[in-house]
């Protein structure tokens, strides 16, 4: 007889809570990815997302805080969703707000660990970089740079998973979910044009 029969307490509240914790990180990139998807025409329409995902990687290492990557998010998805309604393009605003954030994070002094604030710099800025090229080529290649970063920052957020550096790991499980489904279905719908 276990403990809980003995006492007469139940844990199948516990049990919902813990299969909630399991599933929703991947649930919501799922979400956020159909999204995404929905009503699209062109995959260079989706290279912010390249640019913010390297940006919530950057400001948890810039802050020293593996949770302020969701609050990140937060920022670029509204930033991503203003820009449906007023004609911006969100990567040269997340490329500057990077920068502020690898400013303060320099002047806080967390250039160690290594694979902090250096290693997600030059992530953002590989990321960044391909965001704004992206959108300049034609619609196959520049669906396909789209959709190779995304794959690409999927194994990255794979490896932040896996070790627990920088970000929440709910971030990093989200993240490479909502990844690795743009990914595919981009590919799909640049090379089915």
């Amino acid at each position: 007889m276990t403990r809980n029969q003995v006492s007469g307490t139940s844990t199948a509240g516990t049990d919902r809570r813990s299969a909630f914790d399991r599933v929703w990180p991947a649930a919501l990139g799922v979400l956020v990815a159909v999204a995404t998807m929905f009503g699209l025409a062109d995959a260079r329409d989706v290279a912010p997302v390249l640019a913010a995902s390297g940006l919530v990687y950057l400001a948890a290492a810039a802050l020293g805080r593996p949770g302020a990557a969701w609050l990140a998010f937060g920022v670029t998805f509204v930033l991503i969703g203003v820009t449906k309604v007023v004609d911006l393009d969100p990567t040269p605003w997340m490329i500057g707000l990077a920068v502020v954030l690898a400013v303060v994070g320099l002047a806080a002094g967390r250039t160690r660990p290594p694979w902090s604030l250096p290693l997600q710099a030059a992530a953002m800025l590989v990321l960044g970089a391909a965001a704004l090229v992206a959108v300049r080529l034609d619609v196959t290649a520049g669906g396909l740079v789209v959709a190779v970063g995304l794959l690409g920052h999927a194994a990255w957020d794979a490896y932040h998973h896996r070790t627990g550096r920088v970000v929440a790991r709910s971030l990093a499980e989200f993240c490479g979910v909502l990844d690795v489904i743009l990914a595919v279905a981009l590919a799909v719908l640049t090379l089915s044009a």
